[in-house]
């Protein structure tokens, strides 16, 4: 497989005198005209290119890098040598060779540092503590209030988070790279920062208070883009260059690759396809308008339509979402399923299904992956009946070529991209990297 650049556009520094925190990140499609690129960017291009390689193999040598990004020999034997003097790679061992030397094999570097990523949803904050080689070393998580709006609150939780992380894990707080941090929404205008959930509004001095409390390298990202960085590191993003990734959860949302760079729109908000029209004058969505697919397919829409089909059942009325998720999945995958709950499952495949049609057809991938818990709780109960909808619901020829799948990329998808993002930015600092990373704001 021969590996091309995946540009995660990764969050810029954000104007401390470290340059390694970063509140956001900016995109080059805002500026007029198409940047020329320089032999210093190719350089980067190839930088990450190996870095690519390297990370999926886990263990290879320089030949089987050229072999894998198409790069020539020479160069690579230069980029590892410059990602060795980084200590982003170490050598692992030595292999005899039929001709002269032996055969030294490369890795990532997973003994110096620590890199955390988190996933700040409406109903639980997340930390994951990964080494470089994106390895999860330990988790942490806390529940979170979905009715609690406050930022201050949130800030608090994100920071009870990670100290409890690094204490649980005897991890210094100098051993850590950096912290990515997922929050659902990420807006960017023309006037500053701001980071929108329904009901949910930060802007700059709550992005302060942020960096504050957590006091250590910062980046943060939307978790969409977070879930594609993650595919196309190490799912199987790195073998196609369209792509879709939909996250299944309390809301839901698209990780857009096209060419295998990550869609970001005008404000960096696109992706929010859980708030585009599924149902005409449909059910009341949480962001204001009525028929989003999120009503139907995010896990309270689930709840509805199992309550719709059967007002009394006693699944109908648990209080937490992840509960009434787990339960619907072991009533279905039971000895004796109830008819409500795969009539509950068949429904929302069909308004999933008829969803990414329309997905499938405005944006043409090869590949489209469901993740989130959602997706990993109901399996191939929800993915099978799904992909019979898909097909049936695709305009013409729209889903020809295209695939359903689920994503290979395991864990928490959202902790594992942003943590990758955390180390483009450390790549970017350390001047291995110039493309594809943006201005400050």
């Amino acid at each position: 497989m021969k590996y091309s650049r995946r540009s995660v556009d990764a969050p810029a520094a954000g104007g401390q005198a470290s340059g390694r925190e970063s509140t956001a990140a900016t995109f080059q499609g805002m500026s007029m005209g198409v940047p020329r690129r320089t032999s210093r960017d190719i350089r980067s291009d190839s930088r990450l290119d190996v870095l690519h390689a390297v990370l999926s193999a886990g263990e290879t040598t320089r030949n089987e890098i050229a072999q894998a990004t198409g790069l020539s020999p020479a160069t690579v034997v230069t980029i590892v040598g410059e990602l060795l003097a980084g200590g982003i790679v170490e050598e692992t061992k030595s292999t005899p060779g039929r001709i002269g030397r032996p055969t030294a094999t490369v890795s990532m570097s997973t003994e110096r540092t620590r890199v955390v990523g988190i996933d700040v949803a409406e109903t639980y904050i997340r930390a994951v503590l990964f080494d470089t080689a994106l390895g999860q070393i330990a988790s942490v998580e806390d529940a979170r209030d979905e009715h609690d709006l406050d930022p201050d609150a949130v800030v608090e939780g994100i920071g009870r988070t990670i100290d409890r992380l690094l204490a649980e894990n005897e991890v210094p707080r100098e051993d850590v790279l950096g912290v990515g941090v997922a929050l659902p929404g990420l807006i960017h205008g023309p006037t500053g920062v701001s980071i929108v959930v329904p009901h949910w509004t930060w802007h700059k001095v709550e992005l302060d208070h942020l960096r504050e409390r957590v006091g250590l390298p910062l980046v943060i990202e939307n978790p969409l883009k977070s879930i594609a960085t993650a595919e196309l590191w190490l799912g199987r993003g790195r073998s196609c260059s369209s792509l879709v990734t939909v996250n299944l959860g309390t809301g839901v949302g698209a990780g857009i690759v096209l060419e295998g760079r990550i869609l970001r729109g005008a404000t960096n908000s696109a992706g929010e396809w859980g708030h585009s029209l599924l149902a005409l004058d449909g059910r009341a969505c949480r962001c204001g308008r009525n028929g989003c697919v999120e009503a139907y397919v995010g896990a309270p829409g689930i709840q509805l339509t199992l309550r719709e089909i059967a007002p009394g059942h006693a699944l109908a009325d648990l209080d937490a979402q992840s509960d009434f998720i787990t339960a619907l999945a072991a009533v279905a995958n039971g000895p004796d399923p109830d008819p409500a709950v795969l009539e509950t499952i068949d429904r929302t495949a069909y308004y999933l299904g008829s969803a990414l049609a329309d997905l499938v057809a405005v944006v043409n991938p090869e590949l489209v992956l469901l993740t989130g818990w959602t997706t990993w709780a109901l399996g191939d109960s929800l993915v099978a009946a799904t992909r019979r909808h898909l097909v049936a619901q695709s305009p013409g020829g729209a889903i020809v070529g295209a695939e359903l799948d689920v994503s290979t990329v395991r864990g928490n998808s959202v902790a594992t991209g942003v943590a990758m993002i955390v180390l483009e930015r450390f790549l970017a600092d350390a001047g291995l990297v110039t493309t594809s990373i943006p201005v400050a704001l």
